[in-house]
């Protein structure tokens, strides 16, 4: 049996993977290994490993990083922790195969370590762009580390040829959130009150918003910015999802936690885990930030997202994307289009560009027959060949 080992670091990587890893436990070919790091280790961000371990995963290995602070230096320091731990973690579970996701710090820390122990690497959703975020130059460092790469679009699947990457070791699976959507229960709405203690009103928002990494000292100005839109609106109730482990997180998590402490519309929760977070689009009226999840799997549920500023900026869009400015008037204007008649009457024909289900069936399918031999030595596909 092929030894493949899945590394998670945090609670909406997770979120993708799991149907993954429980394809690849059900796998007679497959014996599934799993990695724990990052903020699923952190009572800051929710402690999520006790997530993992209630879904009735195995985990082989817990990787501890400092997340105590959100500076550059502190994050730097913390990576250099995690190679330690890695470089033991690998040494010990001899995988024949890493799986990773995305784009985050811990995750370029897990490949690197790979690469040195010779391991070959099969990295999902790489080939997208988020230009304004220090996550894009790590997503494309992993995939010239990575040997097998599952694409969400044969737009991504382009672009990873444009890096030298041999086409016949690309698969445009689909995005891996989608499966999510056609397979979780979806709680009721009054389930979703219940478990969430929130009372939604005539309208409602999931907010999400993340520093965008690329940019110096912004994240107090546009949290601020988003604050004050969302505190002129009426009637309306707001879910926040706290942000990521990300450089100058903190400042953006104290400032939507003031602000929902002094505002009886809105709630915030830490983690709100898979079956809540899609409950709670299900029931809102749109989503409102930064998030990747706006762009690649609330289009499946036919509502509208507005993306502020240049996180996301590069990802492949549905019609229900709407684009603004960190501002307050340019998100108040979104906010307008958003529950504006004729905006709401294309919702229905959203077509999501990520696909439509499956991905996780697909990549196992993969693994099980993908030969591993000589597959460490990769060779330059030069684009001009296309």
């Amino acid at each position: 049996m092929k030894k493949i080992c899945v590394v998670t670091g945090s609670r909406a990587e997770y979120d993708l993977l799991r149907r993954v890893m429980e394809e690849i436990r059900k796998s007679p070919l497959l014996d599934l290994q799993l990695i724990v790091t990052g903020a699923h280790l952190s009572s800051k961000f929710g402690q999520t490993v006790d997530d993992i371990e209630s879904d009735g995963f195995l985990i082989d290995y817990k990787i501890k990083m400092p997340l105590d602070s959100d500076t550059s230096v502190s994050i730097t320091k913390s990576m250099g922790v995690a190679m330690n731990g890695f470089a033991d973690a690998l040494a010990k579970l001899n995988p024949d195969m890493l799986l990773i996701l995305g784009d985050r710090y811990e995750i370029f820390v897990a490949a690197t370590a790979s690469m040195i122990a010779r391991i070959p690497i099969a990295h999902l959703h790489g080939g997208e762009l988020t230009e304004g975020a220090f996550d894009d130059a790590i997503r494309h460092s992993i995939t010239k580390m990575s040997h097998l790469h599952f694409v969400a679009a044969e737009e991504y699947k382009r672009r990873i040829i444009q890096l030298g990457e041999q086409p016949d070791k690309i698969f445009n699976v689909g995005g891996l959130g989608i499966d999510n959507i056609f397979r979780q229960k979806i709680l009721t709405r009054d389930e979703l009150e219940s478990v969430l203690d929130f009372h939604f009103l005539q309208r409602n928002l999931l907010v999400t918003f993340h520093p965008v990494t690329l940019e110096k000292d912004t994240g107090a100005t546009q949290i601020d910015e988003l604050l004050k839109a969302l505190s002129e609106l009426q009637n309306t109730g707001l879910i926040f999802t706290m942000p990521n482990a990300d450089i100058d997180n903190e400042v953006i998590f104290q400032k939507i936690k003031n602000f929902c402490e002094n505002n009886h519309q809105a709630k915030y929760y830490t983690s709100l885990g898979q079956v809540r977070y899609l409950s709670c689009i299900q029931h809102v009226d749109g989503v409102v930030g930064n998030s990747s999840s706006g762009l690649l799997e609330v289009p499946s549920f036919n509502k509208g997202t507005i993306n502020i500023g240049d996180r996301q900026r590069g990802r492949l869009k549905a019609n229900s994307v709407i684009d603004c400015e960190p501002n307050c008037t340019s998100i108040l204007s979104a906010i307008d289009q958003l529950f504006a008649a004729k905006f709401q009457a294309l919702l229905p024909n959203t077509k999501n560009p990520h696909g439509n289900g499956g991905a996780a069936e697909a990549i196992v399918k993969i693994l099980e027959q993908q030969s591993l031999f000589n597959l460490l030595k990769k060779r330059f596909y030069d684009y001009s060949n296309i």
